[in-house]
């Protein structure tokens, strides 16, 4: 299979140089000769592509196999194609703005020869240990390689702090350097596959659950309000149980501290961050990350936003963090359970309201999950399940 992925064609990029004799409209009559492709050119900087290596091919048994197995939280589909998985490394921004070398994965359907794929861009959810990154887990049970056995081209950044940047932060609800490792990885990735001959149909989905719902909306603003040219391509969002309205989740693990530390609980109260002392406010945050991180984390979380969310820094959790507040104008379908604890429900309906307030519209949608009890990790599976749905109404080449 490896060896007829690499036996396919290399495409020319859409672009074609036109002889200047011609289109000056004069000449002797010479044939100009055939007209020559323009080479893929790699940007410097911001979504330059840095590597790209093969890590191998995964079989639909094996993927059909691990979809059985009794911890799968991914819905009963049948795999239609063996995945060749592929990780690239690119150049993206830390938390502070800086360049970094950073990863992802990609996940390819063995199609025949010249087959053209629409582009899934998938963003995971909350991880707390490098080895789940991505790229650091190609194997059958990877979400981005099950979709991308249905037929999608699915591209899965690591995110900055994990992969080729393990030890760097990782910018956790942080809209900047989030929606970067996104949208320098679209660019990277159609690099490698104009270099790669690997064909697309023109049609680019984004999605993501938690984190991952919050990173995708990031994205998708920047690509809107950067005018970016892979907005061209995008025809469909679907996010589920992200924190979008970063204050609203805060709020809602705010909750669970007072439920499991009473007297640190007691301190917080909206208005009264600001006046905690030096001592209170350290405890206070310990106590977050404390809810936020297991005891086994081995990746490194910037902690912006929490600092921001106690000091009651509303304008910079609305400049650095929230992505609410925004008019997107291409469809974005919302998916949130109404027994969520960990990112609670008010985080995606006041999302879709403010953004209905903006004019919106019918372009905006939130549905809920049907599920008894509808919390977080409950709700994963019939998210998986709507999202095939929705974007397989709209996908081509499957």
């Amino acid at each position: 299979m490896q060896t007829a992925f690499l036996r396919w064609p290399r495409v020319a990029a859409t672009w074609v140089l036109v002889a200047a004799l011609a289109a000056c409209g004069g000449g002797d009559g010479e044939d100009p000769g055939p007209e020559q492709p323009v080479v893929p050119v790699n940007p410097a900087g911001a979504g330059q592509l840095q590597s790209a290596t093969l890590l191998g091919s995964i079989a639909a048994t094996d993927i059909a196999q691990a979809l059985q197995a009794q911890d799968s939280r991914i819905p009963d589909l049948v795999p239609r194609y063996d995945v060749l998985a592929y990780r690239l490394e690119y150049t993206t921004s830390d938390v502070n703005g800086q360049p970094i070398r950073a990863s992802g994965l990609v996940g390819v359907p063995a199609k025949a020869a010249g087959a053209a794929s629409p582009v899934l861009s998938y963003q995971h959810g909350t991880i707390f240990r490098d080895s789940e990154a991505p790229s650091n887990n190609a194997v059958a049970s990877e979400v981005a390689l099950v979709m991308a056995s249905v037929g999608y081209i699915v591209l899965a950044p690591d995110y900055v702090g994990y992969g080729a940047s393990k030890g760097a932060p990782h910018p956790y609800l942080l809209s900047g350097p989030s929606a970067a490792a996104v949208v320098d990885f679209l660019t990277a990735a159609q690099t490698w596959r104009r270099q790669q001959g690997v064909a697309d149909n023109g049609q680019l989905f984004m999605t993501g659950y938690s984190e991952g719902g919050y990173v995708t909306l990031a994205a998708h603003r920047a690509l809107q309000w950067g005018n970016s040219p892979h907005l061209q391509n995008l025809r469909q969002v679907v996010v589920g149980a992200g924190p979008y309205n970063v204050q609203a989740t805060m709020d809602g693990l705010v909750d669970v501290v007072r439920q499991e530390n009473k007297v640190v609980g007691a301190l917080i109260n909206p208005g009264f961050l600001r006046h905690l002392g030096g001592s209170a406010q350290r405890e206070v945050r310990r106590a977050l990350l404390k809810a936020l991180l297991p005891n086994d984390a081995d990746v490194v979380i910037d902690a912006t936003f929490i600092d921001n969310f106690l000091s009651d820094d509303v304008p910079n959790l609305n400049r650095l963090s929230n992505v609410h507040q925004w008019r997107p104008t291409l469809p974005v379908r919302f998916y949130h359970g109404k027994d969520d604890r960990t990112v609670p429900y008010a985080s995606a309906a006041s999302t879709v309201q403010a953004m209905q307030a903006q004019g919106a519209g019918d372009l905006v949608s939130l549905n809920d999950c049907p599920a008894t009890p509808a919390g977080h990790l409950e709700c994963v599976p019939s998210f998986l399940d709507f999202m095939l749905r929705q974007l397989g109404a709209q996908a081509q080449g499957l």
